[in-house]
């Protein structure tokens, strides 16, 4: 698995179709980054670049680094919708705070233009995660790492303890889509379902194009609104691994046994907060839970000064940093 590790921008999604090989060199389409994807701020410069996973798709991610030795690494995993630029602000802040952060865009989303919307299967979407932890634990691998599911990406890091148990030492769940209240309409759901057997790169609205479910606030409304990169349709063959991985979760749930942070929002229009709590019970060991009144589904659009991140930060150095001294 080789790693390119530069300011690159992808080429747009009409300058590569589907019948483009995935796995040409990043170098070949290299070139600065646009500001709006490596801004600074309290956590310095955000670096841009791509890591090859060993089917050899490559697929981009952020990183962000500390201003001293990091106390741990947190590796991010977004939602169906987002991408990671979605979430460069608490990226800097985690970053300032001490923990060396990475954002990766999961295949087929966000910067990833190579088969847009789509995934063979859940599970090389899990090994993607662990792969790319496989080699950040070949240096530094004392380090603790603790990887961050936001949203639908809540499943992957779920399913991450279960398929590779061991390879990371906490998990933060940041509104997880464990238990979701949108989905497809049952005819949409049937039509998926023909298009998997014969049509299975046919794409389909994701059931999550409502600014409004993620976010009271009119900027961030404005933002997902208008922001050219996140995914808005999918293909048969990844809502059906999304269903797939539903299925898996049920016997993965007791196979967490890390130091587990469940962060919920009060107003959470995509997710079921009761409902996602009775699952996490479930986890192999018992899990913090903290559910913040008035908030929406993305925390990173809530007001300047709203604690999660500050809450996020000391949960890691007392559960995780503090046992792995």
């Amino acid at each position: 698995m080789a790693e390119a590790q530069s300011n690159l921008t992808p080429q747009p999604p009409s300058l590569r179709g589907k019948g483009e090989s995935d796995d040409e060199p990043a170098a070949r389409h290299s070139s600065p980054a646009p500001p709006s994807l490596l801004g600074k701020g309290a956590g310095g410069l955000g670096v841009l670049s791509t890591f090859r996973a060993s089917d050899g798709y490559p697929f981009y991610y952020r990183r962000f680094a500390p201003p001293g030795v990091p106390a741990a690494r947190l590796v991010f995993v977004h939602g169906i919708r987002s991408h990671g630029g979605w979430y460069e602000k608490s990226c800097r802040a985690f970053a300032a705070a001490g923990f060396e952060v990475y954002f990766l865009d999961r295949r087929g989303s966000g910067l990833n233009t190579a088969r847009r919307g789509d995934a063979p299967t859940f599970r090389r979407l899990i090994d993607d995660v662990a792969e790319f932890v496989t080699h950040l634990r070949e240096e530094r691998a004392w380090l603790p790492v603790v990887v961050g599911g936001i949203s639908w990406g809540g499943k992957l890091a779920v399913g991450l303890t279960y398929r590779h148990p061991g390879l990371i030492d906490g998990l933060v769940l940041l509104c997880p889509g464990l238990v979701p209240k949108v989905a497809p309409p049952l005819a949409g759901r049937v039509r998926i379902a023909v298009a998997l057997v014969f049509r299975p790169w046919k794409f389909f609205p994701v059931p999550l194009n409502e600014p409004e479910l993620f976010t009271a606030s009119p900027d961030g409304r404005a933002f997902v609104a208008a922001e050219p990169h996140g995914l808005r349709l999918a293909t048969a063959r990844f809502l059906f691994a999304s269903f797939s991985i539903d299925v898996y979760l049920r016997r993965a749930v007791r196979g967490v046994t890390v130091p587990t942070l469940l962060v919920l929002a009060e107003h959470d229009r995509i997710i079921d907060n009761a409902q996602t709590r009775e699952v996490v019970a479930r986890f192999g060991t018992p899990a913090t839970v903290v559910e913040y009144p008035g908030a929406h589904h993305t925390l990173e659009f809530e007001p300047p000064g709203h604690p999660w991140v500050g809450d996020v930060t000391t949960w890691i150095e007392t559960h995780v940093v503090g046992k792995c001294v």
